[in-house]
């Protein structure tokens, strides 16, 4: 075929289409337009985002997941009008649930703008880091197929096997631990000090600083130096290195790795300048949600990610001032960094967000979606009066301590939520309150609080349980299970559901608890097993709370004490019964049946019977052959260890908190992202929030401070750039008010959470620990608590009129 027989219906194809496109442009504008306007103005200035860097700081309730997904979905539609290449929008976000529900979230805004559901990925981070370094597993060092994926924690044991290999490496260190400050040198004093360090505070010290410098990409070569600028006695960077370093050893021998091995694999990847640029290339932007839970190194994976090509060395610092109007970074960020309430669990700190946000702000690159329909106003009102009151209070006690005021550091960013306006798209935005909205209650004491909130729960619920939904937010899962107990016949008259989740979620942990009473039978001489045991009976409140370092230190005359050993108190007696009757277990029963008598004998519900059941079956199958007490333990250590053990869930896990027609009990923490009707808060007292750091008597004999809290504020120092490493004293003092810090915004969380009513009290007598619950004592109320009956004295419930 000729040229001039093909040419011109080409061009006429080509004009054909060059006209269909233009005729589309202003119905897919239009169409964007409509998107972007039912959106509030912090919303619509991140759906305005064209390229560069973007920091959004919203307040609780502004909806930050639907600005985000209608932000996205218009990015998705510019970048097809302007490119035909196949780059895609990456979305990170923190939990599993909250990716599945942006990504439908997008996907409908896409069928508004009539295009195709593509063009976009949504990863956790951790899920973004896995996938990176999988397609590049040559450079990443990971091999998938070969490797184990575990969640270490204090009592992994990974962990405690770092903590013996360390204990024979360095007997001089260790030595300097057991003497503390002073030690007459006493044996029964010796073993309980022995216990104490090698079960507490060594794996403690060794969990926090494995994750606070793996997540921020430092070596334990590199805390050896930091070490060398400190001068505290026990040299405990220099101990926390030797450490890491003896886990990290543990988890290549095993094929072993962590969370944080996958963001440090992903990095690796993009280190290599022509895989970089070929992952670069995939991308267009990159928008992060929850991005004030984000450590140094989970920001450093995005930003070079969102990096349009280049050199990403400058990128290597979150404290670097790099950004510029026009810089190629091509990342939004949003985040409330007020909602931060996992670092000191965690390595995240707000204080990162909250220096993007700053950098932001100075290339006018700031956006703040302040405007929050969720709660009616007399709660927002609440909620904004505490966030000022908690930060004047810490403000006015630095300055009295005549420290220099760190603005970083303070509790809060100061950003105000406000109510929306006229017209908003969402349903029933500001409702009207229930009741006065928000009610404060000084009861006499802790079962005085179950009367009062039960006699409201019933009030609120009325004749149709089914119309509202209602959730009691407590501080500590003991607290949800006392409430719980106290609150089931009640609940059972009225057909009200209740929902304890912190019963529901313990039985994730059957596999670690029938491991630690399995290990025990096995090996009772052992005081970490015969330690571990009692742990697990004390947990499931079969004996009393007790030292328990003190019994396991010498096992055999705890469990069989000799006719000239002291007498033991009836709380240790029962103690010892019970660990004989599961030694009499081991020895009478088949080996099949242990399992079962295990759940049995630890008091499980139905629910977690059933686990029980399908470990037992697990276990069973993969020893067949092989039907002895060491292939039972080796299967049961596999499967805590690798954590691939989880009883089956067939509901989404937010709707399972949130459904109507039921009283959800469930802590502040996992509270986060999800929000009801009515909102109680009881038992707010000042020994949990924001609480205090105190010293275990165990370890006391180390000094008035723990190793772990004082190597987190030497390490977060650091990281802050800060001028020198804090000494012990100083860095106990910032450790101190980190946790200060959290529980205040912790405590924000949880009243922001309510709708129509937020229910508040303290009542004047509590335990002094949940774990002990009878034992009464006259408590101080949670600072806050009476600022707000100063501050709302309407809302300040007479429990005189209500008795009458």
């Amino acid at each position: 075929m000729s040229d001039s027989k093909f040419t011109a219906p080409v061009a006429q194809e080509l004009l054909h289409s060059e006209l269909s496109e233009r005729s589309l442009v202003p119905s897919l504008q239009e169409k964007i337009l409509a998107i972007r306007n039912s959106l509030r103005p912090g919303q619509q200035q991140m759906a305005d985002w064209q390229s560069g860097p973007l920091a959004i700081s919203a307040v609780p309730g502004a909806g930050k997941s639907t600005g985000m997904a209608a932000a996205a979905a218009i990015a998705i539609a510019r970048q097809y009008e302007r490119s035909s290449s196949r780059r895609h929008l990456v979305v990170v976000t923190f939990t599993r649930s909250a990716a599945a529900n942006i990504k439908a979230k997008i996907r409908k805004d896409l069928k508004k703008l009539s295009l195709p559901q593509t063009g976009f990925f949504v990863y956790t981070l951790h899920g973004l880091a896995l996938n990176i370094a999988n397609r590049h597993s040559n450079l990443s060092g990971l091999q998938l197929e070969n490797v184990t994926l575990i969640t270490p924690t204090q009592s992994h044991r990974f962990i405690r096997t770092a903590v013996e290999q360390w204990i024979v490496n360095h007997p001089d260190i260790y030595l300097r631990l057991l003497e503390g400050h002073q030690f007459d040198g006493e044996e029964t004093e010796r073993l309980r000090r022995q216990s104490v360090l090698r079960t507490e505070v060594l794996p403690e010290l060794a969990n926090t600083v494995i994750h606070e410098a793996k997540s921020s990409g430092i070596s334990p070569q590199l805390l050896r130096e930091w070490s060398k600028q400190t001068t505290d006695e026990y040299a405990i960077l220099s101990v926390a290195a030797g450490l890491y370093e003896q886990y990290q050893n543990l988890m290549r021998s095993r094929d072993f790795i962590d969370y944080d091995d996958m963001i440090l694999a992903a990095l690796r990847v993009l280190e290599n300048d022509s895989a970089r640029r070929i992952e670069q290339n995939q991308v267009f932007a990159v928008f992060e949600d929850e991005a004030q839970d984000s450590s140094p190194l989970q920001t450093q994976l995005l930003e070079i990610l969102a990096s349009d090509g280049g050199d990403n060395s400058s990128l290597l610092t979150p404290n670097s001032s790099l950004l510029t109007p026009h810089s190629s970074l091509n990342l939004v960020r949003v985040g409330d960094p007020n909602q931060a309430i996992n670092s000191t669990f965690t390595p995240a700190d707000p204080i990162y967000f909250r220096q993007f946000c700053e950098e932001c702000d100075r290339i006018k690159r700031l956006a703040t979606m302040d405007q929050a329909g969720r709660s009616t106003r007399i709660i927002i009102e609440a909620a904004n009066f505490a966030l000022k009151w908690i930060n004047n209070q810490w403000l006015a006690v630095t300055n009295n301590k005549q420290q220099t005021p760190d603005n970083r550091q303070v509790p809060f960013r100061l950003q105000t939520i406000r109510p929306v306006e006229a017209g908003d798209p969402q349903p029933n935005a500001n409702p009207t309150p229930v009741g006065r909205g928000l009610e404060l209650y000084t009861p006499r004491d802790i079962h005085h609080t179950v009367e009062l909130l039960s006699q409201r729960v019933i009030e609120l619920f009325g004749e149709d349980p089914t119309q509202n939904s209602a959730a009691i937010l407590v501080r500590e899962n003991r607290q949800g299970r006392w409430l719980a107990e106290a609150l089931a016949s009640v609940c059972k008259e009225h057909e009200i559901i209740l929902y304890d989740v912190g019963e529901r979620d313990r039985r994730s942990h059957v596999p670690q608890e029938i491991l630690a009473l399995l290990q025990f039978c096995d090996r009772p001489h052992s005081p970490d097993y015969l330690k571990a045991a009692l742990e697990a009976l004390v947990q499931r409140q079969l004996i009393p709370t007790q030292d328990l370092n003190a019994l396991a230190s010498l096992p055999e005359e705890f469990l069989y004490p000799s006719p000239l050993a002291a007498t033991q108190s009836e709380t240790v007696q029962k103690a010892a019964r019970l660990c004989r009757s599961l030694l009499r277990a081991r020895l009478e029963l088949p080996l099949y049946q242990l399992i079962s008598f295990l759940a049995l004998t630890l008091n499980y519900d139905q629910a977690e019977l059933a686990t029980a059941d399908k470990l037992a079956e697990r276990v069973n199958q993969q020893i067949a052959g092989n039907s002895s007490m060491g292939g039972m333990l080796s299967a049961l250590s596999e499967i805590v260890s690798s954590e691939r053990f989880e009883p089956v869930e067939t509901e989404d896990s937010e709707e399972r908190y949130t459904r109507r027609g039921q009283l959800t009990i469930i802590t502040m923490h996992k509270a986060k992202g999800l929000d009801w009707d009515y909102v109680f808060l009881p038992f707010l007292h000042e020994n949990l929030i924001p609480g205090r750091f105190w010293v275990p008597p165990q370890s006391q004999f180390l000094g008035d401070f723990t190793l772990s809290e004082v190597a987190r504020a030497q390490i977060r120092a650091t990281l802050h750039e800060e001028s020198v490493i804090p000494d012990v004293s100083q860095a106990w003092e910032v450790a101190k008010n980190l946790k200060t810090s959290e529980e205040y915004r912790l405590l924000y969380v949880a009243m922001t959470r309510a709708k129509l009513l937020l229910w508040m009290s303290a009542a004047q007598k509590a335990p002094f620990t949940w774990s002990k619950p009878d034992n009464l004592q006259e408590q101080a109320p949670c600072p806050v608590f009476p600022a707000l009956k100063r501050q709302f004295p309407e809302c300040v419930v007479n429990l005189a009129m209500i008795a009458k």
